[in-house]
């Protein structure tokens, strides 16, 4: 019996209790890759699989609750930390753009550099880089350039300068 992909409970315990599971995947020709549809199960084990998921489902409801007020928790005490740490690094930063760099870089699922290891251990690369793009795009006019068609890595080529003056000056702990 075919069992879509998307509940992971469900999944995990159908291939346990199934002798035979077999992964469906299907070529996405847009994404040139691939993905996961889901999984061939036995029937019966379908059904021994859904009884265990539904006599479980309240506790995993609650820890999914719970779990999700730890991981706001966690983000908030991490963009406090990042935060404190801009203003350490540069302390010429103004706290409201040390606040909204923050902010932006440790959106959970973002893929943006606060949410990578370096940056999620507070490594002065990742945390210089986060600044960086917030005075890329703020303090320069790269956004125009780019409107412009130019080229990315043309673009920031021309700003670089602007953008690590701005830096320089913050790290110096004065206003550029």
């Amino acid at each position: 019996m075919f069992l879509p992909r998307g509940d992971t409970a469900l999944t995990r315990r159908a291939r346990e209790e199934s002798t035979l599971s077999a992964v469906v995947i299907r070529f996405n020709r847009r994404r040139r890759r691939y993905e996961r549809q889901g999984v061939l199960v036995e029937e019966a084990a379908l059904a021994v699989a859904e009884q265990r998921c539904l006599a479980d489902a309240e506790a995993r409801a609650r820890r999914r609750a719970r779990d999700a007020l730890r991981r706001a928790a966690e983000d908030v005490r991490f963009t406090a930390a990042l935060e404190a740490e801009i203003l350490r690094l540069f302390p010429g930063c103004p706290p409201e753009r040390a606040h909204h760099v923050a902010v932006h870089a440790s959106v959970r699922g973002s893929g943006r550099v606060g949410r990578s290891a370096a940056g999620r251990a507070l490594d002065e690369t990742a945390v210089t880089a986060a600044l960086r793009a917030s005075v890329r795009h703020l303090d320069t006019p790269y956004d125009e350039l780019l409107m412009a068609r130019v080229p990315r890595n043309r673009a920031r080529a021309r700003v670089a300068a602007a953008v690590e003056a701005v830096l320089a000056a913050w790290a110096a702990g004065r206003q550029p």
